[in-house]
């Protein structure tokens, strides 16, 4: 096309030629809001022949992987459980459950001494039933101090906080799909916006080439390489550059991922502390997790043996009156019940245990030592897989786009 020719038609249709750029600028965005939320919808597959009909949202589908790596993470530099739980000051424990603790055992003690010998027990004056439930009680200190020393000097073995992690993470899918997007978010909206900005940049190009050639395919081919290139663009603009560097000695810019550490490092230790690394979560996982037989069983014998203790002073009476075999049974009986009502007791003092335990701080100063690679682990598997398919459809997004402005500015 000649000069004359190409200031005619853009005299004659400037207002498209204007929109191009906006037009570009709106394929950008919209490409990147699709990625973002294919990221994380749906939480199921829909379709008709998974995983090739259909979709799945990336970080749903992946998630087996991704609680891996995030437990693996957790586990092996952000969470020391001998170092946490040598926060607990066991006499402080024993004395934020001790009201339901005593409770615990009056109920413990009534229930296995009725259940075992009724007869005796309901011939007792209600003072004497009252002191010997008193006698039992006043072991509970002692009992607590001694299985919070065995928690303490063994914990490595009781205690598997991968598998915490990784219970807390499988029993809720939408749990990792929330916790990668809060802590996400303000790269989502850095993408998002970089849509724009490098759509409209594009399209001022786009805009240049259709005035000189008029080719129908330029529009579509502009739109794929808009919706491609944004997409490509955007998600390593996150991750990289790790170190602040410096442009043409004018510019500096760092992976916008990379420059939030701190602020993350904050977010994802309270979100972790609040959301998996809880207090119950702990407990069950000391009390149900795969290394929870040897505690158990520990715990059983010293409640047996404590019960040995206070029965001590009588002794002679308890073998008279009750029998050697029937008192073995009623240890039993206790230790089973105590196990019952064990995780309840404990969870009582949750309130000063959080506190003491300090898992959000601990892990946020944790991340903060942890190298720029390392870091960007947390966020970066979410994209890592499936990167080319979120790419490929903002490219086909943008391809149509585009067809659809040519058949427009053509007919």
């Amino acid at each position: 096309m000649g000069v004359d020719s190409i200031l005619d038609d853009l005299a004659r249709h400037w207002p498209v030629y204007l929109s191009m750029p906006f037009v570009a600028a709106v394929i950008g965005y919209v490409t990147k809001r699709v990625a973002i939320e294919m990221m994380f919808r749906p939480l199921r597959f829909v379709g008709v022949a998974e995983p090739w009909l259909g979709w799945q949202g990336v970080v749903p589908r992946n998630s087996a992987r991704m609680i891996r790596t995030s437990a693996e993470l957790i586990t092996s530099r952000l969470v020391d459980p001998r170092e946490v739980v040598e926060r607990l000051d066991p006499d402080e424990v024993a004395r934020q459950i001790q009201g339901p603790l005593l409770l615990t055992i009056d109920r413990i003690a009534r229930e296995v001494l009725e259940k075992h010998h009724p007869q005796l027990w309901e011939l007792l004056p209600v003072l004497a039933q009252d002191m010997i439930i008193k006698q039992v009680q006043a072991g509970a200190p002692a009992l607590v101090g001694k299985v919070m020393a065995e928690v303490r000097a063994n914990i490595g073995d009781v205690l598997d906080v991968g598998q915490v992690a990784v219970t807390a993470l499988e029993r809720d899918k939408e749990l990792l799909v929330r916790l990668v997007r809060d802590i996400s978010r303000p790269e989502m909206a850095f993408i998002a916006r970089c849509g724009i900005y490098f759509g409209f940049t594009l399209g001022v190009v786009q805009t240049i080439v259709w005035a000189l050639t008029r080719e129908p395919l330029v529009l579509p081919i502009f739109g794929a390489a808009i919706g491609w290139f944004t997409d490509w663009l955007a998600i390593k603009l996150v991750f990289f550059p790790r170190e602040r560097t410096r442009f043409l000695g004018l510019l500096t810019f760092q992976g916008v991922f990379q420059r939030r550490r701190a602020e993350v490092a904050r977010q994802y230790g309270d979100l972790i502390a609040r959301e998996v690394m809880t207090v119950p979560n702990i407990v069950e996982g000391v009390l149900r997790g795969p290394r929870s037989d040897r505690l158990l069983e520990m715990i059983q014998q010293l409640v047996r043996k404590s019960v040995d203790d206070q029965a001590s002073i009588a002794k002679p009476f308890v073998a008279v009156a009750v029998g050697t075999r029937r008192f073995q049974e009623m240890k039993y009986a206790a230790a089973d019940k105590a196990m019952a009502y064990l995780d309840s007791t404990a969870l009582e003092a949750e309130p000063y245990a959080t506190k003491a335990l300090d898992i959000g701080n601990t892990i946020a100063a944790k991340m903060n030592q942890l190298t720029r690679v390392e870091y960007e682990g947390l966020l970066r598997p979410a994209f890592r897989q499936d990167e080319w398919k979120l790419i490929a459809v903002g490219a086909v997004i943008g391809a149509l786009v585009g067809h659809l402005q040519a058949v427009l500015m053509l007919s």
